[in-house]
């Protein structure tokens, strides 16, 4: 089925656009009126990720309300571990917690790589049928989370200020870490090959935690397995994203993924400046602009856009997940904005 709109994957792949595509990490989720009423109807978290019709349902509420460029599935990262039997439950302001961390080489060889068409197989099936309702609306795009950060979850055994337990195994057992970190990479290329299978048609690497890295220790224990990633799955673009990142951001680029994604920290066109037009970019609003007026949205909008400055490769984004409480009609002026400003910047198809 054609794409009635490609200019994402057309972005993605530094190739020439009408307008700026737009979408938002966590488009669909709590800031929405109609994902509340649907959490309402006695739903928890994970039922609506395990639910096929109930993950589509979510991820089509925000392409109902905006013209965005892409739709991302409702899911969340830790699935992944949560089918290796770490017993994941959430807990409503508390976050994610799992019943049985990984805490030692015992526990770590114990891991499975699970199969994504057995114990994951809700993702693929959401997958399927999101594809099939999009109907060549605009692209689909999968995701996982980074080996660290999985990882990050699994030795903590939930959330954390401190990074204590997983950074503690990192370096007083290297190799454990490399272990458990080795079976992640596998997990994530048979996962997001599965989702490609069944109908992603570009794939996302949330790298949340790698910032908390040195540049020595990112480049062992988080980057070298994204690398890893970008080599193994095959199909569709990738794009890789570490938040607080943008020290690395050279590095990043050369693993061979398509798009780099930014956080709000580092102006876009410094971004550019330093690694040229060989991967497209993505980003970089601050979340918070959303919490504005209109007007100073429109102007930050603005702003991100000449500092990419003209030509192809810009996929603008916040610079992580939108927050619950913003306004759905500033979301609106934000996605707007982009599409009428960011014309002028682009000679067309």
């Amino acid at each position: 089925m054609m794409l009635k709109n490609d200019r994402f994957l057309r972005a993605l792949q530094c190739q020439p656009v009408d307008k700026t595509p737009v979408w938002m990490m966590r488009q669909a989720g709590r800031y929405l009126p109609e994902y509340r009423e649907t959490r309402k109807r006695g739903k928890n978290f994970m039922t609506l990720c395990q639910t096929p019709e109930l993950a589509c349902e979510v991820t089509l509420q925000p392409l109902a309300r905006y013209p965005l460029d892409a739709a991302i599935l409702f899911s969340d990262i830790l699935t992944i571990p949560d089918a290796m039997g770490l017993g994941l439950s959430f807990t409503e302001g508390e976050g994610p917690r799992f019943e049985r961390p990984v805490r030692n080489l015992a526990d770590i060889k114990n891991l499975a790589v699970p199969d994504p068409n057995d114990s994951l197989r809700y993702v693929m099936d959401a997958v399927s049928l999101i594809r099939q309702e999009l109907a060549g609306k605009v692209p689909l795009i999968g995701f996982s989370g980074s080996p660290w950060t999985l990882a990050t979850y699994m030795v903590e055994g939930g959330t954390t200020k401190t990074f204590s337990r997983v950074k503690g195994l990192m370096f007083d057992q290297p190799q454990a870490m490399h272990t458990l970190l080795d079976t992640l990479a596998k997990a994530v290329i048979i996962y997001l090959n599965a989702q490609i299978a069944a109908g992603a048609q570009a794939v996302m690497v949330f790298d949340t935690w790698g910032g908390i890295l040195t540049t020595r220790d990112y480049l062992d224990f988080s980057l070298s397995y994204m690398r890893r990633i970008v080599e193994g799955v095959k199909g569709a673009p990738v794009i890789l994203f570490t938040k607080d990142g943008n020290e690395w951001l050279e590095e990043i680029a050369s693993t061979g993924c398509n798009a780099v994604g930014l956080d709000w920290k580092l102006p876009i066109g410094s971004a550019r400046a330093r690694i040229g037009d060989k991967v497209a970019l993505q980003g970089n609003m601050d979340p918070c602009v959303l919490y504005a007026s209109p007007e100073c949205i429109r102007q930050e909008v603005a702003t991100i856009l000449k500092s990419f400055g003209n030509g192809e490769g810009h996929i603008f984004n916040l610079g992580h997940g939108i927050h619950p409480q913003v306004n759905p009609e500033h979301v609106a002026v934000f996605i707007d904005a982009v599409h009428e400003l960011s014309g002028d910047y682009h000679k067309g198809k």
